[in-house]
């Protein structure tokens, strides 16, 4: 399906949107990625890049053009020609930064209207979207050590106590799933949205939980500080698990209906803590658990029925190789002395 295919990746130089490049590359497809780089980087896309123009480059079969998606000139410039589209474009980040950047997050409304309208201006075949599970209801993942796995018909738009969406990010990206499936209904595109569950892996930046636990082992910070009691739990998803999620989605959804891609176990944020201390040997003297910090809902996980029956999809990477991977990356890639003296701003900003 993919072989000589155009491919538009917003957010393309993002985390997960670098990883998507290379999993399409490898499938031989023709990409090309738009991004603002205000958190994606270059750096990210691994490729001995040349320059074309002031803000664009290229290697082989893939393409890099630096713009804003919330001007439609450049949203146009970017469908023209594309056969799908994986929209993962959006200002976000961890949970302390969606709770003192509620604008931000508002404004990822904007730019996924104008990508569905030129999309279907355009004739794109298929867009997958790059939802979260930041569209459930909060009331749904508030008992600690809850064994309730969160099923994709507990979000929706339409249904009442249903649309109650983790604040303005989440509402956001429901409100983009109500898009895609309007756009399908009334046009006819083939689209599909993915549920992404607590994503992490190389190239994810400190404000999301697994790295920024990571950066203060890293830094041998002691007393260690936790944010929240750290028995909220969380199931951590490896990225690699979450690029097949979505090219499955996109080659096998075309109604819009979402699919979650996540895992139906969890670990608390003190059960992580302690893989991190033995995968890094190193452990504090002391750990501060401070409840003065956001730290989102008490336990989260995802049903992943829907995706095995319709994608034949599962979780591949265990925590513990994942968590190495990404240990691994980490170390190799951060300055110690910079991450030292820059932590605060690293684990709230972009």
């Amino acid at each position: 399906m993919w072989k000589n295919k155009n491919i538009l990746v917003t957010g393309g130089a993002s985390f997960i949107g670098s990883h998507l490049v290379d999993t399409l590359l490898r499938k031989d497809a023709r990409v090309v990625v738009a991004d603002d780089l205000s958190s994606g980087k270059l750096s990210n896309l691994e490729y001995p890049l040349q320059k074309t123009g002031s803000s664009s480059w290229f290697h082989n079969k893939l393409y890099v053009h630096k713009g804003d998606l919330k001007d439609r000139k450049f949203v146009r410039s970017m469908v023209k020609g594309c056969d799908v589209i994986f929209h993962l474009a959006a200002l976000h980040g961890g949970r302390g930064f969606i709770h003192t950047h509620p604008a931000q997050c508002c404004s990822n409304m904007i730019l996924d209207q104008l990508v569905l309208e030129e999309a279907q201006r355009t004739g794109v075949e298929r867009v997958c979207f790059a939802s979260s599970a930041c569209v459930y209801p909060a009331y749904l993942q508030e008992e600690t050590g809850s064994s309730y796995l969160l099923k994709e018909e507990d979000a929706d738009p339409f249904v009442r106590d249903k649309a109650l969406a983790d604040l303005e990010y989440g509402w956001a990206k429901l409100m983009g799933e109500m898009a895609l499936k309007a756009y399908h209904r009334q046009y006819g595109i083939k689209t599909s949205a993915v549920r992404i569950f607590t994503a992490y892996g190389p190239r994810e930046n400190e404000t999301h939980a697994i790295i920024a636990l990571i950066a203060k082992a890293f830094i041998k910070m002691d007393p260690y500080v936790i944010w929240g009691t750290g028995e909220q739990d969380r199931n951590f998803t490896y990225v690699q698990d979450i690029v097949d999620a979505m090219i499955l989605a996109a080659e096998k959804i075309e109604d819009g209906s979402p699919v979650n891609a996540g895992r139906p176990d969890r670990l608390t944020i003190n059960q992580t803590c302690e893989h991190v201390f033995k995968l890094m040997d190193w452990r504090p003297k002391k750990i501060v658990r401070d409840t003065s910090k956001p730290q989102g809902v008490a336990s989260r996980a995802a049903d992943t029925t829907r995706a095995n029956n319709l994608l034949g999809w599962k979780p591949k990477v265990s925590y513990e190789e994942g968590f190495k991977k990404t240990i691994d990356w980490y170390t190799s890639h951060r300055d110690r002395e910079y991450v030292l003296s820059n932590l605060d701003r690293l684990l709230m900003e972009r």
